[in-house]
């Protein structure tokens, strides 16, 4: 099987965030409901598809874009901020690299360039730079519609669990793991 072409990635930068979460909302709006509820969809548009600039700023954060705008976002994050929604004291801490997995993060497309190895090249990009740091495992915590391309890339399921949104939606989620070679 032949690999689509898209555009190339590049890192994101501060000016980048509106158009990142107008592209991580048309992507909300358009795979959730195939897997959530409404509700699950409202609480996911408030606390998952959130730029994080933490992630700009740490230079681990890519975009693709076309003409028209921004194509695809997502990376990966040396700190333990596990997932947008997430306001633990402790997100903010640097991982250890010799003991701790580097986590994937923030993954979005546009739908009408899904399924076309944008996802599969945001992967690959981040298990690059995660190994570049030091890193030898990455974590993630995958929405539902996520799971097909990170069981695609290598990723295997930890376990199913709830993500309790701050409004207390429950969330089901699926925490992921890969052991990077």
């Amino acid at each position: 099987m032949g690999r689509t072409s898209h555009p190339p990635l590049r890192n994101a930068e501060r000016g980048d965030e509106p158009a990142i979460a107008a592209l991580m909302e048309s992507s909300i709006l358009h795979f959730f409901p195939r897997y959530y509820n409404d509700p699950q969809v409202v609480a996911s548009l408030r606390y998952v598809g959130v730029p994080d600039p933490d992630l700009i700023q740490d230079g681990t954060y890519v975009v693709a874009e076309d003409d028209v705008g921004l194509i695809a976002c997502g990376g990966w994050s040396r700190r333990d901020k596990l997932y947008a929604g997430s306001d633990d004291a402790g997100d903010s801490r640097l991982l250890d690299p010799r003991t701790e997995a580097a986590h994937v993060r923030a993954m979005f497309v546009r739908p009408d360039w899904s399924r076309r190895g944008l996802g599969r090249s945001i992967i690959v990009e981040s298990e690059e730079g995660a190994k570049r740091a030091g890193f030898t495992a990455m974590t993630l915590m995958a929405t539902l519609p996520g799971v097909p391309l990170y069981v695609a890339c290598g990723f295997e399921e930890i376990e199913r669990t709830d993500v309790i949104t701050p409004v207390g939606t429950p969330l089901p989620c699926v925490s992921m793991h890969k052991r990077l070679v």
